[in-house]
């Protein structure tokens, strides 16, 4: 997924590339940070400004991902009639949502009795697309104003409410829910998600035969331009756009904080237009961006789920190593709740010079290992189930 009648988008490789990295920055974050265990990376009151930033940065991977997924879902589209496409994104759709709940899942806890069954971004992506397969039939202008409105309007549903409700909690709500034995955790509701992919492949269109780069990369510097001025107007006047309006602390630095961290379960009005604002930017300015530091990136957005499978379990697996070391033991890592949220753990982690230690020694040892199976896709296009990987 990232091709069109021209070959591959390199801009869309190298973005998709960025985003696995840094998520994979997140993740360590959660397994190694000690001020992960403390308190919110995003409060304004107890963070600093170097652990607010690498969790802000990595606000932009779920909307990125979910964008670009759309776009690849129209350059596949290309090259099949509406019904095959339909077929494939029902497919792959409901192969993620059975990797979230299996193996995805697995990775996040480590515990063999799934007690923490938790639907996230593979989840949506899954939901995403099953969804997308009918919407593809709606010509692209309504699709595009069908789009719009979800991502502008979901929040005047902030407001409502079913108490205990799962099937809300999945259209519009993040929640926990206790299910016999298991506990429940909804962190991606699906409006607007579902929106943020539609506008995706809507936007699939300016990589088309018949559009041009330089008039594809003056319409993305406009409407990423417009898109944040609107995220810090409507931001502003705090009023609607966002569950949590921001607040004002007094100091600029905290009341910056504050101001630039929208809700992200769901994604809030405010949160889309600042981070699919960035995106549209980075897809503009870097499709020109060439040499060896951008392949390697690329290796990563090239085989993005392959990468996200496996990272997660050398992150947790480090962590596991890690807890034994300092004394915690490898048992705290089998995981019954989130793993920020673990008693056991009270005093565990490292500090932010350390976790980004680890970061860039997992990416590193992860390159080899996508760049192989980047090559073993290449050469093996032929085998249909290597698309799922």
């Amino acid at each position: 997924m990232g091709e069109t009648k021209l070959g591959r988008v390199e801009s869309i490789d190298i973005l998709k590339g960025i985003v696995m990295i840094l998520m994979a920055l997140d993740h360590t974050r959660d397994y190694f940070l000690a001020h992960s265990f403390q308190f919110d990376p995003t409060d304004p009151i107890n963070t600093t400004i170097p652990i607010y930033l690498t969790r802000w940065i990595t606000h932009f991977c779920a909307p990125a991902f979910a964008f670009l997924a759309g776009i690849s879902a129209f350059f596949i589209g290309r090259k099949k009639s509406k019904k095959e496409l339909s077929v494939f994104l029902i497919k792959r759709g409901l192969w993620l949502v059975f990797i979230e709940i299996t193996i995805v899942n697995f990775a996040w806890f480590f515990d063999i009795e799934f007690r923490n069954p938790s639907l996230m971004v593979i989840w949506s992506l899954g939901i995403s697309m099953i969804f997308l397969s009918v919407l593809i039939y709606i010509p692209h202008k309504t699709l595009l104003v069908l789009s719009i409105g979800m991502i502008a309007g979901h929040n005047l549903l902030d407001s409502v409410h079913f108490e205990g409700s799962i099937l809300w909690a999945v259209i519009h709500e993040f929640q926990f829910f206790e299910v016999g034995p298991f506990n429940l955790m909804i962190g991606y509701p699906l409006i607007p998600w579902i929106g943020v992919m539609s506008l995706g492949y809507n936007f699939g269109t300016f990589y088309d035969v018949g559009y041009g780069q330089h008039q594809r990369v003056q319409t993305f510097k406009r409407l990423g331009a417009l898109s944040l001025i609107l995220f810090l107007i409507i931001r502003g006047v705090n009023i609607y756009g966002d569950l949590i309006p921001w607040t004002s602390y007094g100091n600029i630095s905290q009341s910056a904080m504050s101001f630039f961290n929208p809700t992200k379960y769901p994604p809030s009005l405010s949160y889309l237009l600042m981070t699919l604002g960035g995106t549209l930017l980075f897809l503009a300015y870097s499709e020109n961006w060439k040499g060896k530091f951008m392949d390697a990136i690329k290796t990563f957005g090239r085989v993005p789920f392959f990468y996200y499978i496996i990272h997660l379990f050398f992150i947790h697996g480090a962590a596991l190593v890690a807890a034994q070391l300092t004394g915690f033991g490898w048992k705290s890592m089998i995981l019954y709740e989130w793993v920020t949220e673990v008693p056991e753990l009270s005093g565990y982690g490292f500090s932010l010079f350390t976790t980004y230690i680890v970061w860039v020694t997992i990416i590193v040892i992860l390159y080899p290992i996508c760049l192989k199976f980047d090559r073993i896709k290449q050469k093996n296009k032929h085998i249909w189930w290597l698309s799922y990987l």
